[in-house]
């Protein structure tokens, strides 16, 4: 990741369902009907859909990689109590979690080159899922504006801080969504899946220079927290149901106490416990 420090700040910014309004569309139209129609779960595609969502959009999991949350997926889907009067047997995943636990860079030209060695047929209809949504996302996934006061927001914090995109999204797709609506020019990098997890941007892209107070991520998922923890970086939550709300509120007020050296402490932990209460870890068929 190479870019020029300009400021003494950099706010990092994940793109599906933190800036655009587009994670309920791509969840529920792209990836939902790709896994039952590859997974063969047509007749129990209600509780797919039902258990797709709330692993992606409704739960701790939301933003999460697409090749752990389909291990997820079929973990969840398989004690679902009305999946199990169906007799589904979840398929053998070994070798997409061992895929998983030994790469670094979770993307489709990686499981391509891992199947050319292993050839397992968990691991060839995984790609060949992934390559569908790719394709139902690049056919339907367009007009989906960014966020009221998101413009905005990056229009400010690009005259204040360096402005990256860190987001577990192709490079491709981030590319033409953030040209589509004309606000790639506030930001330096455009970092998508191919370079690495959210951890590993923030921190390549802090080599460039930053203390680790003057960072922030903004994102609307746990695993966005989570990789600002990682490097030891702020958080700035847009949560999920009032992505609005949280870009008025970053526009007007959290902005400027970042670069203000105001916003660790008191301020950031009370926006993330409003955030956390939004995430629950189970669904309620499960409770």
């Amino acid at each position: 990741m190479n870019f020029k420090k300009e400021h003494k700040f950099l706010v990092c910014v994940d793109s599906d369902g933190c800036v655009f309004d587009s994670m309920d569309f791509k969840h529920k139209e792209c990836f939902a009907p790709a896994v039952i129609k590859e997974w063969n779960l047509q007749h129990i595609s209600k509780y797919a859909r039902e258990t797709w969502e709330f692993i992606n959009l409704y739960s701790v999991s939301r933003g999460m990689n697409r090749f752990p949350a389909l291990v997820r997926f079929f973990e969840l889907l398989s004690e679902h109590p009305e999946v199990m009067k169906h007799g589904f047997e979840k398929p053998d995943l070994t070798p997409l979690n061992a895929w998983i636990e030994r790469e670094s860079i979770l993307s489709n030209p990686l499981l391509k080159k891992e199947i050319e060695k292993t050839p397992h047929p968990v691991l060839i209809n995984t790609l060949e899922w992934s390559r569908k949504v790719n394709v139902n996302t690049a056919k339907m996934a367009k007009n989906l504006p960014p966020f009221s006061f998101v413009r905005e927001s990056l229009k400010k914090a690009n005259g204040l801080t360096d402005v990256i995109v860190v987001s577990a999204t192709p490079a491709r797709a981030l590319q033409r969504e953030w040209a589509e609506h004309d606000i790639e020019k506030y930001v330096k990098v455009i970092a998508g899946q191919e370079i690495g997890s959210k951890s590993a941007c923030i921190a390549m892209a802090k080599k460039a220079g930053y203390l680790d107070e003057n960072v922030l991520m903004v994102g609307d998922a746990l695993g966005d927290k989570a990789a600002a923890d990682d490097n030891n970086v702020c958080y700035y939550p847009i949560n999920p149901g009032g992505e609005e709300k949280s870009w008025h509120r970053f526009y007007d007020e959290a902005l400027n106490r970042f670069v203000a050296g105001e916003y660790a402490g008191v301020y950031e932990e009370k926006l993330f416990t409003e955030f956390e209460t939004l995430l629950p870890e189970m669904p309620v068929w499960k409770l």
